[in-house]
């Protein structure tokens, strides 16, 4: 069931050096992320289909209902750029999220909980099924050619399905606690651009007075599948377009970006080879059609708006030898999913299989035992447990 991209060697990435029988007898399992590995054909990946939604509030209250979609309502295109002001606002009217709360998988779960009865595809679909974040697979997708950022993924089966929540690095958590006053307001200036292009009502008017507050969120709930692998996932979408020419989700959805205004060839092939592949990761998985950009001069101001159909991204490096493959991408994340699924064999939301990866390694795996790596947490374990049919009982002939 290893979905293996051409020209790979099956054995690559195992212990080969002459080590004492004892030790080889259970090689530590890791999985190798060279993108020459991995340039086989595109592999097969389903059209994904919303299966439902839900919010988040000014508090982070969830709701599971599309009250914090966006309607997406761009300036008219007068010859004039559109000159937003990113920086107004800052840092008075901005209310970030807290970042020390670690929600894990726990808003998707509720959502799961409350819709299990409904899921298209039968009462086994979910237990077959890979269940996560919709960031979480963008991370494995782009991590062929990840040459900064490391990642943690913890993996753990109850009742069939495979739940992978990622992990802070030490790190990331490092970078995060010590972040740069500069890039804090960068952060904040990317919301700031969603207001100056998003209404509250189907043909409204933005209103950019208001506060940034980062704890609000509507996320899509999708299904698809990668190679054998269902997945149903989620991620925060930015908003809907009400002119879109099918109204049907999620090709009605619009990501939006900002990024530094570029100037030389050099500047765009730059961009082209390292954001670019980021936001087609992001908006390719969930099937969003198009991202627009806000391209900001040094003083905050967004002078010019350009347009990405997700679909064409890739043609910016098709000619580029150091540029990204889409293949790649996805036949490295199917290749980490059969890997995940290979290595998580038992069925127990307690245990814990932790997946490592280091910029210019493999990906490597540790097991744990409850916390502090456990993410599953009670309230939906007890609630899935109550709800499993009891086994039918077996008529003997005299019945």
């Amino acid at each position: 069931d290893f979905m293996e991209p051409r020209g790979t060697k099956r054995g690559a990435g195992k212990i080969e050096v002459a080590e004492p029988r004892s030790k080889l007898r259970h090689p530590a399992p890791s999985l190798p992320t060279d993108p020459a590995l991995y340039s086989g054909p595109f592999p097969f990946y389903r059209r994904p289909s919303e299966l439902g939604c839900f919010s988040l509030d000014a508090q982070r209250q969830y709701h599971g209902d599309a009250r914090a979609l966006r309607y997406y309502s761009p300036p008219p295109t007068n010859g004039q750029g559109p000159n937003f002001d990113l920086r107004d606002g800052y840092p008075d009217h901005y209310q970030p999220r807290d970042e020390e709360i670690r929600e894990g998988l726990d808003h998707l779960l509720r959502w799961v909980l409350e819709h299990r009865g409904q899921l298209e595809g039968g009462p086994g679909w979910l237990a077959g099924a890979i269940v996560t974040w919709r960031g979480h697979l963008t991370k494995l997708m782009t991590t062929p050619y990840e040459r900064q950022e490391g990642w943690q993924l913890a993996a753990s089966r109850f009742q069939g399905t495979l739940y992978l929540s990622e992990v802070e690095t030490p790190a990331a958590r490092v970078q995060r606690l010590a972040r740069p006053p500069l890039l804090q307001e960068f952060m904040y200036m990317g919301y700031k651009f969603e207001q100056y292009m998003c209404a509250d009502k189907p043909g409204g008017s933005p209103d950019p007075s208001g506060e940034v507050n980062t704890n609000v969120a509507f996320c899509s709930v999708l299904r698809s599948r990668l190679g054998n692998h269902p997945l149903l996932f989620s991620g925060e979408v930015d908003c809907t377009d009400p002119q879109a020419p099918s109204t049907q989700p999620p090709t009605c959805y619009v990501e939006l970006k900002t990024s530094k205004e570029m100037h030389s060839p050099g500047q765009w092939r730059s961009f082209y080879r390292h954001k670019l592949l980021k936001w087609w990761a992001q908006s390719f998985l969930p099937g969003v059609p198009k991202v627009v950009a806000g391209f900001r001069n040094p003083e905050g101001f967004v002078c010019s708006l350009k347009t990405f159909p997700t679909m064409e991204m890739f043609e910016h490096v098709r000619n580029d030898r150091d540029g990204w493959n889409p293949s790649v991408c996805m036949n490295f994340c199917a290749a980490f999913l059969s890997f995940a699924q290979n290595t998580v064999v038992q069925d127990d939301p307690r245990l814990v299989h932790l997946f490592s990866w280091e910029p210019g390694g493999p990906v490597t795996v540790s097991v744990h035992q409850d916390a502090p790596y456990a993410f599953l947490p009670m309230w939906y374990v007890e609630a899935m447990t109550q709800d499993l049919p009891s086994p039918p009982k077996i008529l003997s002939p005299k019945d």
